[in-house]
């Protein structure tokens, strides 16, 4: 790869995915049961020789800035990095991020000292496997200023993503920021890849800039803060810009019901972002945990992960996260547990000076079914967390529903006999 910076955005506040961004920023959401959103670009990068890499962060960075600097450590002979930068306060600038592109523009300079060729601008909230090499070529085969990744998408899926018109040759002439059905009239492109089910090319917030047209469009007005909504669209007439059409899978995970399908679909016998099938790793923390411990249990379709003690249980379609407790004649069905960060008795448990806490994890004769529980919760015994209900939204101190799974956040614990 040539001399190529990776800026990775971090994310805002993250309100689309609270409560699980209630203690973390985006980025550093658990997924798959052992990794976090960063590691996907993060690998991507690595994976395609891109070893200097920049994480531009603002909301609930601690957590995110820990696991990166415990994760990525390269050696001495690459000179590669990956580099956390937050929002400051400069001469330059007193405000925080405005904006993708305004978190940007405030770390030109760091980008710009990296004297690169290209650069590349990632999201650090998706789940994807990109060649970015290929990507790369194409941006440089073409001619272009400016690339962006597309996939081709339904006319049901286009208003929720940005959608461009591109001509046979591959250049964008038309962009549009979250369509109505309406304003999607005239906007077919002709690029391969498109078919009659597929008609419209998606934006996947995946660019390529040259540095020069990046520091450029940046400048020339300090009111656009956004890169989808503003950068993009003033771009199309003012520089050629192309399209790089994706063919492989590729998840936005913007929202708790995009989130739950991600990891669920992990899991599937034949899944679409397949693990265990790549020969491209996803990386992330190496620990020295025991593998899983399972006795006496019915599985279906679920990863469960290192250090994980599972007795007697039901799995059908979950992800048990690491360290993972789930007691004796309990059903889980369409969950994502998280696991802990430590085990039960660990000195970081508080359990150890307060007594009347129940252990880590999932107690006995348990139904729990489409739940996100997120890391060192503690459920007593005989809960019932089903949403007989059928709510679709509903927030508590102890719980939350999104899109009809209900969500318990970091650290709750949810009393023995709770039904949901």
């Amino acid at each position: 790869m040539i001399r190529t910076v990776a800026v990775i955005l971090g994310g805002g506040r993250g309100s689309r995915l609270f409560p699980l961004t209630r203690d973390r920023s985006k980025p550093a959401v658990p997924i798959g049961g052992k990794y976090r959103l960063i590691d996907i670009p993060i690998s991507n990068c690595i994976n395609d020789g891109i070893r200097r890499i920049l994480v531009l962060t603002q909301y609930n960075s601690e957590s995110l800035n820990r696991h990166v600097a415990q994760t990525y450590r390269f050696d001495r002979f690459t000179h590669g990095f990956v580099s956390i930068i937050a929002a400051e306060q400069t001469e330059e600038s007193r405000e925080w991020f405005q904006g993708t592109a305004d978190a940007v523009r405030q770390s030109l300079k760091y980008i710009g000292s990296l004297y690169p060729d290209l650069v590349f601008i990632l999201s650090g909230d998706q789940l994807y496997r990109m060649d970015f090499r290929a990507f790369a070529e194409h941006h440089l085969r073409t001619g272009a200023q400016i690339s962006i990744a597309t996939k081709p998408v339904t006319a049901a899926d286009a208003p929720e993503l940005g959608i461009m018109k591109v001509g046979s040759d591959g250049i964008v002439t038309e962009f549009r920021e979250k369509p109505s059905p309406l304003e999607l009239d005239g906007m077919i492109s002709e690029q391969q890849g498109v078919s009659s089910s597929h008609p419209f090319l998606g934006s996947m917030g995946i660019y390529i800039f040259s540095p020069g047209v990046l520091s450029d469009v940046l400048h020339r007005d300090a009111e656009l803060t956004d890169f989808g909504r503003e950068i993009i669209p003033d771009s199309i007439s003012r520089y050629r810009v192309s399209s790089y059409p994706f063919q492989g899978y590729w998840s936005d995970i913007g929202t708790i019901s995009s989130f739950f399908k991600a990891n669920l679909d992990m899991a599937a016998t034949d899944p679409d972002f397949d693990m265990y099938r790549s020969f491209s790793p996803l990386y992330t923390r190496a620990r020295a945990l025991p593998g899983a411990r399972i006795n006496r249990c019915s599985i279906e379709s679920t990863i469960i992960c290192d250090a994980s003690d599972v007795t007697g249980v039901e799995f059908r379609n979950c992800i048990i996260g690491l360290r993972g407790k789930v007691s004796a004649g309990t059903v889980m069905e369409d969950c994502v547990f998280m696991g802990s960060d430590y085990w039960d008795g660990h000195y970081l448990d508080p359990r150890n000076k307060i007594d009347h806490l129940p252990p880590l994890g999932i107690g006995r004769n348990c139904l729990i079914r489409k739940a996100i529980i997120d890391k060192n919760a503690r459920i007593g015994d005989n809960c019932r967390l089903v949403n007989q209900g059928g709510v679709q939204e509903y927030t508590s101190d102890l719980y939350c529903i999104r899109d009809g799974v209900i969500v318990v956040p970091k650290n709750t614990v949810i009393p023995e006999g709770t039904v949901i």
